[in-house]
Parts: C-alpha cells; structure tokens; sequence
C-alpha cells in the first residue's frame, strides 16, 4: 500500500517524464528522417516542378506495366519506363495548362472511331464502326468489371491527352522555319566546291611516349568543358563470387540413387507386415508411371530420331534394343536413366493442312453455335468431300475453318516434324500414308487433316528417361556458407584482395555504378547491392555478404563519386586522346618547313594530294576520311592561297585552293528554305521533351523506393 500511495503522489510528475519520452522518441524520428516533412518524403516517388508524384499511385503503374511486358520486363525496367511516362506527362500537362489547350468530346469520339475501326468487336455487319456497340459494351465493361471499367477511361483520357499533345507539338512545329538566307546557305553548303591539295602528316606519327599529359592537364580541360563531363553520383565496387555448386560426393550419392532404381528390390511395407517387391525400371512394365514419380522431368510419350539425342550418348541411346537400359549418364547438369520402351520407322518431317471444325464453348469458337455432335457430323462430311475431290480443299477451308491464321491459305500448315502437333494430329499424321485425308479430335476441335507429304521412314526411338538434377546436398550449402562468411569477416578486418586471392577468388572490380541500375557485369540484375552501395550509412571500404541465384557475392564499396564532374581518373580515358592530339599537332607544326607544298611533302616524308569538288556538307578528303574543320578553312582561301599548318581530326593539314566553284545565284532559295524548315520540323516531337525535361526542376526519389 505503501508504494501504490507513493505512485500517487508523484503521479503528475510520472506523466511529465512519460510525455517527455515519448517526445524525444519523436524529436529523434524526425531528426533521423530529415525533418517533419519526411513523411511526405517516405511518399513521393518524385517532385515535377512543385508537382507530387505519390508513391502508391506510381507503384500500381509498375506493377500493370509488369504485368502487360511479362517476365521479360525487370522491376527497373518498368520502374524507368514509368518514370518516362510520368515525367513526360507532368510536364506536357504544364504547357497544357499554361496554354490553355483543351480538347472537346467530340475530338475524342472521333480518335476513338479511327483507333478501334478495325476491331470486329465494334463494327456491324458490313465492317463499319458502330457506336451503339461501343456504348454496350463500355455499359457491360462497368456493370461487371469495375477494373477493366476503370482501363476503359484511363484509355479515354490517354486519348484526350495524345489530342491535346497533338495540337501542342502542331503549334510549335507552325513556330519552327528556316529564313531565305538559311535557305541560301543550305544551298552554298550543298553546291559550292573547291579544287585543292593539301599534304597530310597523321598524327600517328608521334610516339605516345613523345607526349606526357599530366592529371592537372586533364583536371583544367574538364573545368573548361563542364557540360560534357557532368556526372551523376556513382560508386565503385569489387566483388568476389562464391558460387554454390555440388561437390564429387553429392554427385556420386545422386548416380548411386539411379542405380538404387535400376533392378527389383524387396521392400518391408510396414502397413500390411510384409514384404513386397517393388519392380526396378530395367523390368518395370509401368514405366511411365515410375518416371513420373521418380523423375524430375515427366514422361514424354513421343519418337525422337538420332539426331535429337545427346550427342555424346546419341550412338549409344540408338542402338539399344527395346527394354535395354542406358545410364546413369551424365547430361545437362543431371544424371540419367533411359530405357528404349519402344521403336518405330517412320517419317521426321511431313506436310500437312487441315480445316479446323470448332464447336460452342471451344477454345476458339469464337462465335459459333453448333454442337459438339454437329461439329463431329460437319467435320466427317467436309473429309468425305476431300476424299472424293482434293481440290475442293481450299475452298472448304476458307468457308468453314476456325484456324484463322492459315484458313485463306488452303489450311497450310507447311513442314513439321514428329511432336510438333497436339498428340491426336501428331498420331495421325505419322502414323499414316502420305495422301491420307481423316478427323481427329483435339481440345481446339475436329480437324480434318490431308496428309500432303512424308519424307523416308527411318528409325525412331521412344525413351523413358529418369532425371535427377546433381544439385548441392545441405551439407555442401552449410560448408559454403560457413566459408562465405568466414571470409566476409575477414575481409572487415584485413585486404580484401590479398584474402581473396588467399582464397582462390577472383576479385572483379565494378566501376561507376549508377544510382538507378541494377546489372552487375558477372552476376546480372542485382539491385539490392547497388542500393546498399548508396545507402547513406554505408562508406567506402564497407564489406557485406549477399544471397545471388548462383551462390554467394561478398562485395566491398571502393569508391564513392558524389556527382558533379568526373575526375580526373573517371575523364581520362576521354581527355586523355584529345589532348594528345593537340600536343602531337603542336610537335608536327613546328617541324613543318618549306615554302611550298611540295617541299613540306618531302621534308615530312609524304606525298601531296589532290581532291576534287569538295563541299562542306561532304567534307571528305580522299585518303583520310572526314575532315570538316580542313574543308572549311580550305572555303576561306583565295584560289592560289596556301594555309599555314591546320589540325584536323587526323592530322595536321597544310592546304592549296586550286580553284573556288560557286555555284550560280538562283532567283529564289524558298525550296531550300522549306527543306530545312521541314528537316527541323521532324525532330520537334523528341527535341520539345528534352528542352522542357532539361528546364525542369526534377526531384527523383525513385533510388529510394527501387
């Protein structure tokens, strides 16, 4: 009693400290998360120019965008396509507003009749788009399938959002021209050559080793040209990889368990008291049932020829008499048992065509409205017809066949070789005559099948084959990861490239990897060490272990680049060349001597050249290549005028105008100035985007979330 009196005494100051804890622990999420605007961070993907992109809403996006790609699409692709999507359509929708662009309901019915004109869902009878079948099923889209309803109006706004770009990207394509004097230079560029010889002193001829550029050298050019070295945050990596693979021992106990299969055995059945022998697969009748409960692969119940065997064991496979067993054998990463159950001679290619007869409630009866037992009855009757006239064949198909994709191509189904068909067609048409016209029942219908062609029988084997994947045994796992992370240990204390090579592992280094990526060259898509790479806690010489389909990867952050631009590392393989070639001109120039061409020819050890009717939108020197910085110096002499020494993209140029061909004036240069202006037209549609993108005040949150 005594203490529960003291609680209450000091009650108000209990609730003091209690209200003070609860609000440190708050004061400390919001100082860890950056403030009280983090949770709007933990739910924008991105901020367009003041505009929020939520979280939730560009997460729905994705996963459609997934689900509409397929499993070839990775969570990044999506993610960055999105992106785009999202990105454009702000922005777009800015210069909407700010225009005052609309499109009215009329515009939309009318891109909406051009867009689905040619879906049969929507036309009558005669193959015109009629709107009152559009309206009934918009109403059966929203009274039965709120989901496929709610696409139906993104698919209208998209609609209204590609009139509004359109009318958009109309005015400013009607703003993008070309003068009468651009229309004149166009002209000249095109027209206008000159006659010269130049003598060319390639770069090649100084050494390398002749020229010393030093990282100050390559640090000065990059400040000098920012925009081309601007870089986003990147990190480097090195990685080891410990790949999880099965060990001699667990592939000998996987062949030893084949072989446990291959004779009888007498088992103790522990329900009935007894003794049973269960029946080995070299003697078993019911082979197929032991392979599919025994196998990792199920029966295959079809002939193969020699050459789709294994090459390795194809002779011996082939030559097995029926009930005679092969194996174990090791093939594609398992081990196998296969026993010859039966062979065959016949055909391993044929043609053939066929009229697909379908019913109400088939796979592809589409519209149809007979029976199954009219179906079979129709299908007899159009084979009896084939029977007695081949030709009539085509005509049938066209007429009656559910097979649209060959039904006004006589049915044709051209070459195809045994288990290229569902079983009952495939059974048929190698089982049977070359000229054989019958019906067979598939899951898609009746089809009436004219054997058209075999080619010679030859003989076929039929293989019941036991499989089982050589894959690590738990133990093998267990000793892999203890070895994994032995060395992630370590490696936190010691160099990670002398344990590694310790080790036997080849350390793979990574360079400048993106924020957004996710490939990782040796190990593919591997998204979740790039976002631990960036995370903010993490620092260069961190080490950490992860889980690949392959194994183990232990990787380290080498080098952590904040942005901006690249150093002088990072830009030499770039800078590097370039300032070469400047130095290398420098060396040439000043070696140069002589009062004419010919005279430097010889003092360089090289010939004199001559090209013909050069222009300046074809800067090509015979012998060289491109050269347009050459050419237009060459414009800028007077005939009979020699150039002082020039760098080119090749080399150092030293240039004779022979002789100056202008081209007549023409009374008007309006075609060529509408030439250009449509040129500049065609690329208003990417360029506008990329203008406003660039303008943009983006915040990309995406890492965060991806």
């Amino acid at each position: 009693m005594a203490v529960l009196n003291s609680i209450r005494q000091r009650s108000v100051f209990l609730i003091v400290i209690i209200a003070l804890a609860l609000f440190s622990f708050v004061l400390a999420d919001v100082i860890r998360n950056g403030g009280m605007s983090s949770q709007k961070s933990q739910n924008t993907i991105a901020t367009i120019n003041g505009e929020d992109i939520e979280r939730e809403q560009f997460a729905r996006q994705v996963e459609s965008f997934q689900r509409n790609m397929g499993q070839n699409a990775t969570t990044s692709q999506a993610v960055n396509q999105v992106w785009e999507m999202n990105v454009r359509r702000t922005l777009m929708q800015e210069q909407f507003e700010e225009l005052g662009i609309r499109v009215e309901e009329a515009q939309v019915k009318e891109m909406m009749r051009r867009e689905l004109a040619n879906n049969p869902n929507f036309t009558n009878e005669a193959g015109v788009f009629d709107e009152a079948k559009l309206r009934e099923y918009v109403a059966t889209l929203k009274s039965t399938s709120p989901q496929a309803y709610q696409q139906w109006l993104d698919f209208e706004t998209s609609l209204a959002e590609t009139a509004r770009e359109q009318i958009y990207l109309n005015l400013v394509r009607a703003g993008v021209g070309a003068t009468l004097l651009e229309g004149e230079q166009a002209y000249r560029f095109a027209s206008d050559n000159v006659d010269m010889e130049f003598v060319y002193v390639p770069y090649t001829t100084v050494e390398d080793s002749q020229v010393e550029i030093s990282k100050d050298e390559i640090r000065d050019y990059v400040k000098a040209h920012p925009g081309q070295f601007k870089t986003e945050p990147t990190r480097d990596i090195q990685y080891v990889l410990y790949e999880e693979t099965a060990s001699v021992e667990d592939e000998a106990e996987v062949k030893s368990e084949l072989l446990g299969l291959l004779n009888d055995k007498v088992e103790f059945n522990s329900a009935t008291n007894t003794s049973d022998t269960v029946e080995g697969f070299a003697t078993t009748r019911n082979w197929e049932e032991l392979v599919n409960e025994r196998s990792d692969e199920k029966f295959q119940d079809r002939f193969v020829f020699k050459d789709q065997l294994p090459a390795e064991h194809a002779d011996s496979l082939f030559n097995l008499n029926e009930g005679e067993v092969y194996g174990p054998f090791k093939y594609n990463g398992s081990y196998r048992l296969a026993r010859v159950v039966e062979t065959a001679q016949m055909a391993d290619s044929a043609k053939a065509r066929h009229i697909l007869v379908a019913w109400q409630g088939s796979p592809v009866g589409g519209q149809v409205t007979r029976s199954k037992e009219q179906a079979q009855q129709l299908a007899d009757s159009l084979a009896n017809v084939v029977k007695n006239n081949n030709d009539k064949f085509a005509e049938l198909a066209s007429e009656f066949s559910a097979d649209t994709s060959n039904k006004e191509d006589a049915g044709q189904l051209g070459w195809f070789g045994p288990g290229a068909m569902v079983p009952a067609f495939n059974d048929y048409v190698f089982n049977n005559n070359e000229g054989s016209v019958g019906v067979v029942e598939t899951q898609f219908g009746y089809h009436v099948i004219h054997i058209q062609e075999l080619t010679d029988k030859e003989k076929a084997v039929k293989l019941a084959t036991v499989s089982r994947a050589i894959q690590p045994s738990e133990k093998t796992s267990n000793e892999l990861f203890a070895e994994v992370t032995k060395f992630e240990l370590a490696a936190k204390d010691g160099n990670f490239s002398d344990l590694a090579k310790e080790s036997g592992k080849e350390v793979r280094p990574v360079k400048e990897i993106k924020q957004l990526e996710e490939n990782i060259p040796g190990i593919g898509a591997q998204r979740r060490i790039v976002q631990w790479a960036f995370e903010e806690e993490v620092e260069v010489g961190d080490i950490r272990r992860f889980e690949v389909p392959s194994g183990y990867v232990v990787a380290q952050v080498t080098a952590a680049n904040k942005g901006g631009l690249k150093s002088a590392e990072a830009a030499s393989a770039t800078v590097i060349p370039i300032l070469q070639k400047q130095k290398k001109a420098e060396i040439i120039k000043s070696d140069i001597s002589g009062s004419d061409l010919q005279a430097i020819a010889q003092n360089q050890g090289v010939q004199v050249n001559t090209a013909n009717a050069v222009n300046r939108n074809s800067p090509t020197l015979p012998g060289v290549g491109s050269e347009p910085k050459i050419v237009g110096a060459a414009f800028g002499l007077e005939s009979g005028e020699t150039s002082s020494p020039l760098a080119g993209e090749k080399g150092v140029f030293v240039v004779k105008v022979l002789q100056k061909n202008d081209a007549p004036q023409m009374e008007s240069y309006r075609p060529y100035a509408a030439r250009e202006a449509s040129a500049r037209r065609i690329s208003v549609n990417s360029e506008i985007y990329q203008a406003l993108k660039e303008s943009a005040e983006i915040e990309d949150n995406r890492a965060r979330f991806y």
